[in-house]
């Protein structure tokens, strides 16, 4: 019997999406995406969680908690439980009622951690195309020098695009990478800027942007066996990683080519990466200053905020209510009711 079959026959792993209001749960595992200690009204404390598995993601709450507890839960550990599912304001949560922590090697980590639907090879070759297509030398040689590096591009088709909000799976990087290149090449010319609709913005530097813009994450994250920041995301950050990297390149793309890399191009990229949030309070170190720069960041948020949005509705499962729960990271609610038709079509 394999380790994998072992694990399977030491547990049955009831997954997210297959739950239903007042179902009852014994001994059923989750990962543990997020957990917080907090207060009732009343002044009880509560511990609030977010259940995980590689079907979505559930709230969790145990009344009554004490400061003990709470400090027994690990952070991207496992959790046994026994508890109960309800339907609140039309999202699913479980009431626990006891817990205890599962080690990683007694199940199949594989049942937790959420996965892109799309093919990942598919995905980096369609990459790979759009990339091919940038005219400018220098930007390719650049390019060349990150897609022919091994441990970047293993963990660029891993890496989820964030731990809880737009993309949160693996294979999320590469899945919000590829939408905002081939989303760039609807406006700027799918093999060049012959038929851009704003001719005056650099398609090589948009699209070589898009690219780097979040590379910095394969570094920032972990997910292995749970997604979290790592000690270099906690204290360099992915903007910053990108902006390191890319001088790194520049470095080797001048030893190899014997000519120095366009300082003024040099710079314009690396900006495009540290203004890509848009605003200091969201973590940009500079404001977008250039045409590209804005193009970036806001193809960026729009595939970003279309992604939750997207999650939202699949995730709701209460067929009685025209709207999802609230969207705390959009502040909102989202009108689900598909009246024209679009999501019905099958996606490409």
């Amino acid at each position: 019997m394999t380790t994998a079959q072992k694990r399977s026959a030491a547990y049955s792993h009831r997954f997210i999406d297959q739950l239903q209001p007042g179902e009852t749960l014994e001994d059923a595992v989750f990962m543990i995406s997020q957990k917080d200690l907090r207060t009732t009204t009343s002044g009880s404390l509560y511990i609030h969680m977010v259940f995980a598995d590689r079907s979505g993601q559930l709230l969790a709450r145990v009344w009554q908690a004490t400061q003990a507890q709470f400090d027994q839960i690990a952070d991207g550990g496992f959790l046994r439980i026994r508890g109960r599912v309800e339907s609140y304001k039309g999202t699913l949560q479980v009431i626990v009622d006891a817990m205890q922590a599962v080690a990683p090697n007694q199940i199949d980590v594989g049942d937790y951690l959420p996965r892109t639907r799309h093919d990942i090879e598919d995905m980096w070759q369609r990459v790979l195309s759009v990339l091919r297509t940038i005219k400018s030398p220098e930007l390719l040689k650049l390019i060349k020098a990150f897609v022919q590096d091994e441990t970047i591009v293993t963990g660029f088709k891993k890496a989820p695009a964030a731990i809880q909000n737009h993309h949160a799976y693996i294979g999320g990087l590469l899945e919000h990478t590829c939408s905002l290149l081939e989303l760039a090449t609807r406006i700027f010319g799918k093999q060049d800027d012959s038929d851009s609709h704003y001719p005056e913005v650099s398609r090589d530097l948009v699209l070589a942007g898009i690219f780097l813009h979040d590379i910095g994450k394969t570094a920032e994250l972990t997910y292995d066996t749970n997604f979290a920041y790592s000690t270099e995301g906690q204290l360099v950050g992915h903007i910053t990683q990108a902006a390191i990297w890319i001088d790194r390149k520049i470095r080797e793309v001048e030893r190899e080519s014997e000519e120095p890399f366009p300082p003024d191009l040099r710079n314009l990229l690396i900006h495009i990466v540290l203004s890509h949030h848009g605003q200091y309070e969201f973590g940009s170190p500079k404001l977008p200053a250039c045409l590209e720069a804005f193009v970036v960041h806001y193809l960026d948020n729009i595939d970003a905020k279309l992604n939750i949005g997207f999650a939202a509705i699949d995730g709701a499962k209460d067929g009685e209510s025209d709207w999802t729960s609230y969207i705390r990271s959009l502040e909102t609610r989202f009108f689900k009711k598909d009246v024209m038709g679009c999501r019905s079509a099958p996606s490409e």
